[in-house]
């Protein structure tokens, strides 16, 4: 039986409110004894447990119910209520960063463009909701399960760029020019070709922050 979710009303505001809520309940509830330094961190992972896999399972619902998806389809109800949904988040989480990480450069600029993208698409041009979700669902689905971030990254590292090399191959056709501007979808392609080179670089980081760990470790023992 297909779903439907009729949108009545711009549901943007309920969500924003719902992650502000839930983040609040977070900071003065369920981390209430945590440090104070810590505080802030662990209600921004609590939301962010609220949005990644049921965005994962949503991004994927409106993908596959769209009776012709391509790259420059028009959005279906569904996939603007899961763009919403995915905006109200990373919109409190800038608030959150805003607040209590405001020199945190790189976050704040991720969070700032990402949502000109998911922006841009939900109420500037209203398509290519399909590319940007295949997207989010290759950002997101392991967010649930981050202590195996090698093997995520990985995966993550082959799809993304393709997917991309294949969104770039679609536009530059010129086969969307009609429904979404040019400077829109190389705006869009900047966007996520700096993100994937930002997580190999935080994937490099890690894994020589590991080795240098275990060289410590190594030498500890031979003393």
């Amino acid at each position: 039986m297909d779903l439907q979710f009729p949108l009545t009303s711009n549901p943007l505001p309920l969500f924003f409110a719902g992650y502000l809520l839930l983040y609040l309940i977070a900071y003065s509830i369920l981390f209430r004894t945590w440090a104070s330094k810590l505080r802030p961190e662990a209600s921004s992972c609590a939301i962010s447990l609220a949005h990644g896999t049921p965005a994962v399972f949503l991004a994927a619902r409106a993908i596959l119910s769209d009776p012709a998806p391509d790259f420059h389809s028009s959005n279906t109800p569904l996939q603007s209520l899961v763009l919403d949904y995915s905006i109200a988040y990373f919109l409190m989480d800038l608030v959150h960063y805003l607040i209590f990480y405001p020199t945190d450069v790189l976050f704040i600029g991720h969070h700032l463009a990402t949502l000109f993208v998911f922006v841009t698409c939900r109420y500037l041009v209203y398509h290519g909701a399909v590319a940007i979700l295949v997207l989010l669902v290759l950002a997101e689905v392991t967010s649930f399960c981050q202590n195996v971030w090698t093997l995520a990254s990985a995966r993550r590292g082959f799809c993304g760029p393709y997917f991309v090399y294949r969104m770039f191959t679609f536009y530059v056709t010129g086969a969307a020019d009609a429904v979404i501007p040019k400077w829109v979808w190389i705006s869009w392609l900047l966007v996520v070709v700096t993100a994937i080179f930002v997580s190999i670089l935080w994937i490099v980081n890690l894994w020589a922050a590991f080795f240098r760990e275990m060289k410590k470790k190594g030498e500890k023992k031979v003393r």
